[in-house]
């Protein structure tokens, strides 16, 4: 092969590779850049008629700028990256009948989706299969068993229950306390039919968003019972939430009709009581979506400043006991913009291994978002961290640590004579006034001569 054929083959390769260069940086700018790319949503289905039946859940979120990508839950094409870029940034799964998802998802994949920062909204049933089974027990959530339904029999919908009591009216009240989560607009009782959820009480990353009432219970309607039900009363969850350590939301519901236009838009009373003409499921499902999509309650911290009292600039390293000054910016997420966070429980900590000082952050007047902290250095020396750890109920996790170095005094700044030493420098002039005297008499006194 001649040389000018070798040169044209290597500018090809050269230009190809450079082609899928610029093709993977424009694919990874679009997806972190663009805001519409931040809405990115993957739904997966195991029935079309979904997005007929929930079409005023997916209406909504088209409106507020999310790009739904609708696709069977078994289509052997599904992938959540490509070349090593996350294809979307939340994820819907509305398939309670699937028993194994398709293409390269799987509940590891899922979670490694969580731990890049993705979100989950997923609803069972019933009837639900081994797959969205799978996926919950990934995120510390267990459905009941397969026929299992929450049942109660005092706090039914009475106008559409079919004599089995599993189409219960839940109380507003039995929502977890967190507006920013479930909004303030939930006042009608809450439809739901469904199964029930088992979360570990001992992870504290998991939130019991809904529960039943306690009179409920979870147990296969169509059968006698015969042993003792897997969840009984106020341990009935029909919700539940979890927030990652990185922030990833994940919300669990035991009810795909919870979702629905026919529970969004039916009449809700229970036996004997009062007649509502609209249920709260759409009032809380538009809450829940907004918090596990991160419309709200997302918190940041900027513009974080510390310095001597009567300086501007950080220093070099501080001395002990200098007074400091920090200074930080709170922000929170509201209706997509940034606006000054306001609390009087934010803490900050000055630790060397443990911390010295701990002390709330006090609001600035005048200046929205902004806080402030004062302190004197301890008298102890070595390398510190201002440090922020906020973590509050429905919000995201902010942390924040600023390493600096702590010094003793020059020999420079040591005071020269201190107060607790005075009675030593006392003696020691006392000692030296004697020693005096003392050579005085003896050089002045005048021995008598023996001879005389």
């Amino acid at each position: 092969m001649s040389s000018n054929h070798q040169r044209s083959w290597i500018q090809l390769g050269l230009s190809q590779l450079l082609l899928v260069a610029l093709c993977l940086i424009f694919t990874g700018f679009v997806n972190t850049q663009s805001p519409q790319a931040n809405k990115n949503t993957l739904v997966l289905v195991d029935n079309l008629a979904i997005k007929e039946t929930h079409s005023t859940f997916f209406r909504r979120l088209q409106e507020n700028g999310y790009q739904l990508s609708f696709k069977m839950s078994d289509d052997q094409a599904l992938s959540l990256k490509k070349y090593g870029v996350w294809l979307y940034q939340n994820l819907i799964v509305f398939a309670p009948g699937t028993d194994e998802l398709g293409g390269d998802l799987s509940p590891e994949a899922i979670a490694e989706f969580v731990d890049a920062g993705g979100n989950i909204l997923a609803a069972g049933s019933p009837s639900a299969g081994d797959a969205i089974r799978d996926l919950a027990a990934e995120f510390g959530v267990e459905l009941d068993d397969v026929g299992s339904s929450v049942i109660d029999h005092l706090n039914y919908d009475a106008r559409s229950d079919k004599g089995q009591h599993t189409l219960i009216a839940v109380d507003p009240k039995n929502l977890v306390d967190a507006p920013i989560i479930v909004g303030k607009e939930v006042q009608a009782p809450l439809l739901y039919e469904g199964s029930s959820l088992l979360v570990d009480p001992e992870n504290p990353l998991v939130l019991e968003v809904l529960v039943a009432s306690s009179t409920s219970y979870s147990y296969d309607p169509t059968k006698p019972i015969s042993e003792y039900p897997h969840t009984v009363g106020r341990n009935t969850v029909l919700i539940a939430a979890l927030q990652a350590r990185n922030n990833a939301r994940v919300v669990f519901s035991g009810s795909l009709d919870f979702f629905s236009d026919k529970f969004f838009s039916a009449s809700v009373q229970k036996q004997g009581g009062q007649l509502f003409e609209k249920s709260g499921n759409e009032a809380l499902v538009r809450a829940l979506s907004d918090w596990v999509f991160k419309e709200n309650g997302v918190l940041r911290l900027s513009n974080i400043t510390h310095n001597k009292l009567g300086e501007t600039s950080p220093p070099a390293e501080y001395t002990i006991t200098e007074e400091v000054v920090y200074r930080a910016v709170f922000e929170e997420l509201k209706n997509g913009v940034w606006t000054g966070y306001v609390s009087d429980d934010i803490q900050l900590e000055f630790v060397r291994i443990d911390p010295f000082v701990r002390t709330t952050l006090k609001r600035v007047p005048g200046k929205t978002g902004l806080y402030e902290a004062r302190f004197i250095v301890p008298d102890v020396y070595g390398v510190f961290q201002f440090k922020i750890d906020y973590h509050r109920k429905g919000y995201t996790f902010v942390n924040s640590a600023t390493q600096v170095s702590v010094r003793p005094l020059q020999h420079t700044q040591y005071e020269r004579f201190i107060p607790g030493a005075f009675p030593y420098y006392a003696s020691a002039f006392s000692m030296m006034v004697g020693v005096c005297l003392l050579s005085c008499v003896f050089l002045h006194i005048r021995e008598k001569d023996k001879s005389e």
